[in-house]
Formats: C-alpha cells, sequence, structure tokens
C-alpha cells in the first residue's frame, strides 16, 4: 500500500436489496491548520455502530463473501419488510465507526505540539487507518496509555457519567440500570461506587451476578429468578431509586421497562401515608437508550399517573450538559481510563477479519463480555 492511501471499512444499501461491506481505498488525508492525522490503531464495535455497519434489518442468515485481502466483500439480504427504511442511505457507500484511539503522526499550523500523542476520538469513519480532524475533538490520553486503552473512551464512559448527571438534573437521588454487567454497565457500577450514587443493577444471567458481585455491586436483581419482582422492589426500597435506563429496548419479553415503572410504584406505595386512587404522587421514569432486545415494548399500566418513558441519546444530553461540564468528564475518562472506564476485548479484527460470517453473527449478538476490538493496522 502506498504512503499517500489510507484503507477504511464502507457501508452500502444497494438498489437491489442487499447490505454490502467492503473495504476501500482512498487517499491519506491531509491537515488544515486546526487539524491533527490520526494514525488509527484501535476502534470498538459498539452497539451503536452496528446500525450503520449492517442495519437493523439485515437477515444475518443471508451473509455471503466473496474474495479476500483487500477484495473482501460481504453481502447480506435485507429483511423485504424493512427495506423502505433503508431507502434514505440507498447507494450511498458509507464511512463506518463511531469512536476510536492512535497515535498523532502530522497536524497543521495550529496543533503542531499534539504530534506523537495518543488520543481518543469520537471522530466518525474510525473503522479508517488515518484519519483527519480537528484538534479539538482529541481527548490527549497520560503518557503511558495504548491506544487499545484509549479506543472505547467516549461512548460509554461519557454514557456512563452523562447518567449520573441527567440523575442530578430531573432531581432523582438513585438510578436503576438493565443490561449492567455490560462493559457500560460495569463503568456506572465504579462511577456510582466511587461517587456514593445508589445503583440498582438489573441483569439475566447468574454468572452476571457474579461479574457485579466482584466489583463490589450492592444491589443486583436476575430478570430470570423467580423472584424477580421481589428482589427489584427490595432494592427499590433500599435506594429510593425513580430513575432507569433500559439497554434493552424491552427485555424480559419486551415488559422489562413497564415493570421498573411498576416496581418504582410499588416501593412508593409502601412508604406513602396518602391513599389516591390515581396511584403515589412520586414521579417515576425510565429512558430506552439501546435497542438489544428487538421484541416490542409491552406496558402494562400498574404505576398510577405520576410516570414517564422516553428515548436517551448521549449526543443530545452532552450539548444540555455545557462545556465545562463537558471537559471535566473527558479529563476524568482521561485520568481513570486504565481504571474505571477500562474496557476488555474478546478479540481484535483486522478488516477482513470482521467481514467473516461467524464474526459477524458474533458482534451482532451484543453479548455481554463478547466485545470486538477494530485494529485497522493489522
Amino acid at each position: 500500500m502506498s504512503d499517500q492511501t489510507s484503507k477504511e471499512i464502507r457501508s452500502k444499501v444497494t438498489s437491489e436489496g442487499n447490505i454490502e461491506i467492503s473495504i476501500a481505498t482512498v487517499a491519506k488525508p491531509i491537515p488544515s491548520n486546526d487539524e491533527v492525522l490520526i494514525r488509527v490503531e484501535a476502534a470498538p464495535i459498539n452497539p451503536s455502530d452496528l446500525g450503520l455497519l449492517l442495519s437493523f434489518a439485515a437477515d444475518l442468515n443471508t451473509i455471503n463473501v466473496t474474495g479476500s485481502g483487500d477484495e473482501t466483500i460481504t453481502s447480506i439480504k435485507i429483511h423485504p419488510g424493512l427495506i423502505g427504511a433503508m431507502k434514505p442511505r440507498l447507494d450511498e457507500s458509507m464511512q463506518v465507526g463511531n469512536e476510536g484511539s492512535g497515535v498523532i503522526l502530522d497536524a497543521g499550523a495550529n496543533a503542531k505540539g499534539l504530534i506523537g500523542k495518543t488520543v481518543g476520538l469520537a471522530g466518525g469513519s474510525m473503522y479508517s487507518q488515518y484519519r483527519c480532524v480537528p484538534a479539538t475533538s482529541c481527548l490527549v490520553m497520560e503518557d503511558g496509555t495504548t491506544s487499545q486503552e484509549a479506543a472505547s473512551s467516549f461512548v460509554n464512559p461519557l454514557t456512563a457519567l452523562s447518567f449520573i448527571e441527567t440523575m442530578k438534573m430531573e432531581n432523582h437521588t438513585a438510578i436503576v440500570h438493565t443490561a449492567a454487567a455490560s462493559n457500560l454497565g460495569q463503568m456506572l457500577v465504579k462511577i456510582c461506587k466511587d461517587d456514593s450514587v445508589p445503583l440498582v443493577n438489573i441483569v439475566r444471567k447468574s454468572e452476571q451476578v457474579e461479574i457485579l458481585k466482584n466489583l463490589g455491586a450492592e444491589h443486583i436483581c436476575n430478570t430470570n429468578d423467580s423472584d424477580f419482582m421481589d428482589q427489584l422492589v427490595t432494592a427499590l426500597l433500599a435506594t429510593g431509586a425513580t430513575l432507569g435506563f433500559d439497554a434493552t429496548g424491552g427485555g424480559n419479553n419486551g415488559e422489562l421497562p413497564g415493570q421498573i415503572l411498576a416496581a418504582m410504584e410499588i416501593a412508593a406505595n409502601k412508604t406513602t401515608k396518602k391513599y389516591s386512587g390515581y396511584g403515589s404522587d412520586t414521579y417515576k421514569q425510565v429512558y430506552i437508550y439501546g435497542g438489544l432486545d428487538q421484541s416490542p415494548t409491552i406496558l402494562k399500566r400498574a404505576y398510577g399517573m405520576s410516570w414517564g418513558l422516553g428515548g436517551w441519546l448521549l449526543t443530545p444530553m452532552i450539548g444540555k450538559l455545557g462545556t465545562e461540564k463537558f471537559l471535566a468528564m473527558r479529563q476524568r475518562v482521561a485520568k481513570e481510563i486504565k481504571t474505571t472506564f477500562a474496557s476488555s476485548y474478546t478479540q481484535e479484527l483486522s478488516f477482513e477479519e470482521m467481514l467473516q460470517p461467524e464474526i459477524i453473527k458474533s458482534y451482532a449478538k451484543q453479548a455481554t463480555g463478547k466485545k470486538y476490538l477494530v485494529t485497522p493496522q493489522k
């Protein structure tokens, strides 16, 4: 490969009704005065990447791979009933990868001091060998931090920290979190422990309970236990949590968000001295921030009239926090990237490897403990 070119992953929805993932060769970008050129060394595959990389309309039973090396092309049929939602990106070859890390190789006139620094960033198009971005987009890591350690320095860490800020802004005092043994969930356990924020963790497997116990989590509820609702009410009484963040979009046969609200209502009624036919006057809020479960969200309204269910996204929340708070959060991440915000990966993938059928099926499952790291230089 020429030192003036860069390889990157592209995803395209074709007119024939397929998702086509390929490796493109493009010109290596050149930084302008306020930009830096990054040699990208690591970029995670997060659930938020899959919507563009694979789309949630792809039928993973139809994966077909042709070619090898840089000529590898993976084609996946789109479910016919979902093709309509894909029309806005039809036949457009799109760059992929929300976040990543690497070393600054070159910089414009106003950023020369950053050359040689290891940085993390959420610059988009991170499944690329080289990226040019504004210098202000980079989170400079402390000396001794590797690109692998810095790769997941934005999406999960800032999401977990923003949950805490949402709690404060909306006058809650404790949090409920689902899919709590995930990489993000483990970060949240550590943050809440350090910051003395009561946290109720919801998981679905006994081994996930053990993972969180080993991190020092106090309140853990397993949806597969027959007494799950009793566990949840007990934890809510102990913590006073009235705010939940749901990564599943449903979970527990689509009923989990409603079950959290119902348990919050039961807990509120156990402590109230005043009866109302409209339910407790304690406001209960659950935010859905992920879609790990694609089944419908089912609400059985057993939680009075003082409640809310909505969507939550990181980018709009950061806009609400303001620059000073956002910068302080970023610096905390850089300082604690090897501890509180440490990430582990099940496998490092080259571009060609991430296009292989069995690997695609594995990272598409979004399973706990199965986080993949793309290494563009491999």
